[in-house]
């Protein structure tokens, strides 16, 4: 990825980023100069310790016992050692250390050639600026005076009482105003065409030359980096052979930075031409004044695309390529942020949140075995204690579900898609996965299906009713029907349910119901009471037994 085409627009950035480029490598070669200091200090130890337990003989008090050679041999062998943390001390001091802070000094010097470079070209680009602002303040005064000069010219041309004289006077006096703003007219247009040239050079060759040459010079530096990494292992390496020393390329650094300053805008375009002489007839000049601008009839040769006037207060904000930007609030969907970073933060809330929803799964489905385990085996708990805990899990679970959906929605505008539920999903809720069209009388995300396939003697149900309230006629069609379903089976209630929506049907702890409609893959389980009152009830909420004779039965044991 080049720099000059993706950040156009990020000069502090990449300023802040060489710099920091720079230090490193210098952190890194105190590093070294550090480790080659350490290296001469264990060399000079190990020395002195030798000279101490070596003292001199003469070659009749050498002894000849074996255990005093071999110690001998020790402190030989030692002294050879010192020798090579010597040499090791001398390679990074010549060729790590020396080499570093030769390069140093000469990044430095290019950092800042380019730099310069490039704010001479911002300041060229202002100088255009100011020049085509004030012709085009200049053109805006003119006319002023003209359509002054003109309702003054008619006021007297109407005015029975007015002299002649006065009459030619005011006429001259429009000539002149209509043919000063027709000039400042032209050189507006002329200083408009420049300024939008320079732009155009300015983010298409000056502003990509200068980014090309900084991204040169800091892969420079990797490569330069690398180099030393392993000159800083070779020099370990030919005294003793050490494994996990050799420098692997990863991912491109010019890559990163693009990923981590890329603001996903356009260069600005071209400036439009604001005709302040709109107002003027033609009677008061030869006509020029408002027809097409000299400067503006020869623009079919400029360079740089064509403005579009919705963009043009982005685009003035842009255009300070080095100027400090005001900080922005930081706002909750990360709208504050350009679109490429505001995607990368949007994604990474949700993976994070995603993340917390599995460590929440996994905690409810670990109570949930605990309180099997309780109720099997009394004396080992009770029960009831773990309830809290579970609700609660559960609660967090909604929570996070809600957020994630909050945040995906953020990001499908960022994307330009549409919004909808389950398209990304993350992999820590795949076994959670919600239907699509499929919600919860409530409003929330459901279960999984395939929870009805297993043993849940006990199994959390949903939140209890709080949630945004549902359609009061989401149900409706489903009850019109005059003859009553068939029981299918039956359930017993696990949870109260106060039924405060609309379609749910309240129950008691305990309380037996009829079963007529299965679970749909939504977490409801459509029941009816010995009463006669139908409606939906949590399926988590009840242990369900259906008829082996229905269709589709399936037997919660």
């Amino acid at each position: 990825m080049s720099w000059g085409t993706e950040l156009w627009d990020q000069f502090d950035n990449l300023d802040k980023h060489t710099q920091w480029g720079i230090d490193f490598l210098e952190r890194y070669a105190k590093f070294v100069k550090e480790r080659l200091d350490i290296e001469q200090n264990y060399a000079k130890q190990l020395r002195n310790l030798v000279k101490k337990y070596c003292p001199k003989r003469s070659k009749d008090e050498e002894p000849r016992f074996t255990s005093c050679l071999s110690f001998y041999s020790i402190l030989n062998e030692l002294n050879d050692y010192a020798g090579q943390r010597e040499v090791v001390a001398e390679e990074m001091a010549h060729k790590v250390y020396g080499e570093l802070m030769r390069y140093s000094q000469d990044l430095k010097a290019e950092r800042k050639h380019h730099l310069q470079e490039g704010r001479k070209a911002q300041q060229y680009l202002d100088h255009s600026w100011k020049q085509m602002d004030n012709s085009k303040r200049k053109f805006e005064r003119e006319c002023k005076e003209a359509e002054k000069s003109q309702i003054n010219f008619d006021r007297l041309d109407n005015d029975i009482n007015a002299t002649k004289s006065e009459v030619e006077k005011a006429k001259a006096q429009l000539y002149l105003r209509t043919h000063m703003a027709d000039e400042s007219k032209n050189e507006y247009a002329a200083q408009l065409q420049n300024f939008n040239a320079e732009q155009w050079k300015h983010f298409n060759n000056a502003i990509p030359h200068i980014f090309k040459n900084l991204q040169d010079m800091d892969e420079r530096r990797t490569v330069k980096l690398g180099e030393t990494y392993r000159s800083f292992a070779e020099a370990e390496r030919r005294v003793i052979p050490i494994d996990g020393c050799t420098v692997k390329k990863k991912k491109s650094d010019a890559s990163i930075v693009v990923e981590s300053f890329k603001s996903g805008f356009d260069p600005p375009g071209d400036f439009p031409f604001e005709d302040f002489s709109q107002n003027l007839s033609r009677t008061g000049s030869d006509g020029t004044i408002s027809g097409t601008p000299k400067g503006e009839r020869e623009r079919e040769g400029a360079p740089g695309p064509r403005p579009d006037p919705k963009h043009m207060s982005r685009t003035k904000n842009k255009l300070w390529l080095f100027g400090k930007k005001p900080k922005a609030p930081s706002l909750e969907d990360f709208s504050h942020l350009p679109p490429e970073q505001r995607r990368k933060r949007l994604q990474q809330r949700i993976d994070e949140l995603s993340k917390e929803l599995q460590k929440e799964m996994d905690q409810r489905d670990a109570l949930n075995k605990m309180k099997d385990v309780y109720e099997k085996n009394p004396q080992m708990g009770d029960p009831s204690s773990l309830q809290p805990k579970i609700s609660e899990t559960i609660c967090n679970m909604e929570k996070l579900r809600s957020e994630i959906h909050k945040n995906e929605t953020w990001l499908s505008e960022v994307e330009g898609k549409q919004s909808s539920r389950g398209d990304r999903r993350h992999s820590a809720d795949n076994h959670h996965h919600t239907p699509q069209g499929r919600e919860s009388p409530e409003g929330s995300y459901t279960e999984d299906t395939s929870q009805e396939h297993h043993t849940p003697h006990r199994r959390p149900g949903p939140p209890q009713p709080g949630n945004p309230n549902p359609d009061p006629h989401e149900f409706d069609d489903e009850f019109d029907d005059d003859d009553p379903l068939p029981v299918i089976g039956h359930c017993k209630a696990l949870y109260s349910f106060d039924g405060q929506n609309e379609g749910t049907l309240v129950m008691a702890e305990d309380e037996v119901l009829y079963i007529i409609e299965e679970d749909k893959g939504d977490g409801w389980t459509r029941a009816r009471k010995q009463g006669g009152e139908e409606g939906y009830v949590p399926t988590s909420y009840v242990e369900i037994t259906l008829e082996k004779n229905s269709k589709g039965a399936v037997t919660y044991i």
